[in-house]
């Protein structure tokens, strides 16, 4: 018999605001290294934390969601009567979250039907999958076309766009992919980077100040629209709220018609990789 009580379950780094959260949302925390001790992302250190250490020289380390933190999840989603999770985990491309959370679910087949997906994004982008199906199942849409048709059909038409003030951090972190941490900083190019086909961040543009900077991560946006009369939209920073708000009006301006728009606060365990100074858009297509 296929589910009728769905949960969606995440992490950290889909920065979901407290805002937007649901009921039938849960989420686990990735972990943060630092040189005092360890951390849970969201929980018990905050992105002004990282900035900090960042600029007092220090380089923390990220690493996965405990298992244990994985299986307490799915046993609280179990005891609060859902007998459904489908979960849409941070890309592969950056972290093994993703496999983790496969292994776990797997263990727990004869319980409750759990589907692990690879959301091939982070943050802004993956959020938005989540936030997404949380309306669709809302809706009332089952089990079966959620997991087979519409997870995918999110996944493959979610697009992200981030600016970063430095490689730095990416390039020290090991986390760059196919970046090339060559950016001229007295020249202020600022590097846009989004997800690559194997959910590796790339380099996808290169642009000089701050203005220009929200004009292309709009601009950007606009483009992977296309022609598209369905969507959602989304915003995130990291440390610079007030950037964010112009950029978030900037994309409502070019895109009106939005179902939703959705703002975020990049996670901790991304901020330690790309420092602060972060913006980012996103469009998702729905039709």
């Amino acid at each position: 018999m296929l589910p009728k009580k769905i949960a969606l379950l995440t992490d950290s780094c889909a920065d979901i605001a407290p805002a937007d959260m649901r009921e039938n949302i849960f989420t686990v925390p990735l972990r943060i290294l630092c040189q005092d001790g360890e951390y849970r992302d969201g929980v018990d250190i905050a992105p002004a934390d990282i900035y900090r250490r960042l600029h007092a020289g220090e380089l923390p380390k990220t690493s996965l969601p405990s298992g244990e933190d994985i299986g307490d999840a799915i046993d609280r989603i179990e005891a609060a009567g859902y007998d459904g999770v489908i979960a849409v985990m941070l890309s592969s491309g950056l972290s093994g979250t993703f496999n983790m959370a496969r292994l776990i679910g797997e263990e727990c087949e004869g319980r409750l039907a759990v589907k692990v997906f690879d959301s091939l994004s982070a943050s802004l982008g993956q959020g938005m999958m989540v936030l997404q199906l949380a309306k669709d199942i809302e809706n009332g849409m089952g089990w079966e076309e959620l997991t087979e048709r519409r997870v995918p059909q999110l996944i493959k038409n979610t697009f992200a766009f981030f600016s970063v003030e430095t490689l730095e951090f990416l390039e020290k972190g090991g986390r760059i992919g196919k970046v090339s941490a060559t950016a001229g900083t007295l020249l202020q190019i600022k590097p846009v980077l989004s997800f690559s086909t194997d959910g590796q961040l790339q380099s996808v543009a290169k642009v000089r100040g701050r203005v220009q900077v929200m004009e292309k991560l709009v601009a950007m946006t606009v483009k992977a629209c296309g022609e598209h009369k369905r969507y959602n939209l989304a915003v995130a920073n990291g440390g610079c709220p007030e950037d964010m708000e112009k950029v978030k009006a900037k994309l409502t301006a070019a895109l009106p018609n939005c179902d939703d728009i959705w703002a975020g606060e990049i996670d901790c365990t991304l901020s330690s990789y790309i420092g602060d100074g972060i913006l980012g858009a996103a469009v998702q297509v729905l039709d």
